[in-house]
């Protein structure tokens, strides 16, 4: 299953490795505090654990927030190397 986002949808990677044990109210508080951007604006916000091979999406889809979780059997997902901020990516990378 997958994430269909419109293209005009804005995404961005958390950079920081997040601890994976976060919900709903954590991950916004990181995406308000670190990232300084809005939970509630409708982008997209991706968080990876340190490990690589868990991802954790948050979104407002207007009437609350959703949480989109996803672990690897094999494998790791690409990161950039930075370790603090946000980088804004286009669906089409996403979907690479």
């Amino acid at each position: 299953m997958s994430l269909a986002l419109p293209p005009s949808t804005k995404i961005y990677l958390s950079l920081a490795p997040c601890d994976m044990r976060k919900g709903f109210d954590g991950l916004a508080a990181q995406v308000r505090n670190i990232l300084q951007l809005d939970p509630f604006s409708g982008a997209v916000f991706l968080f990876r654990g340190k490990r690589g091979d868990r991802l954790k999406a948050l979104v407002w889809d207007g009437s609350g927030l959703c949480l989109y979780a996803k672990r690897l059997e094999r494998g790791k997902f690409v990161w950039p190397r930075a370790n603090e901020g946000a980088l804004r990516l286009s669906a089409a990378q996403v979907a690479m």
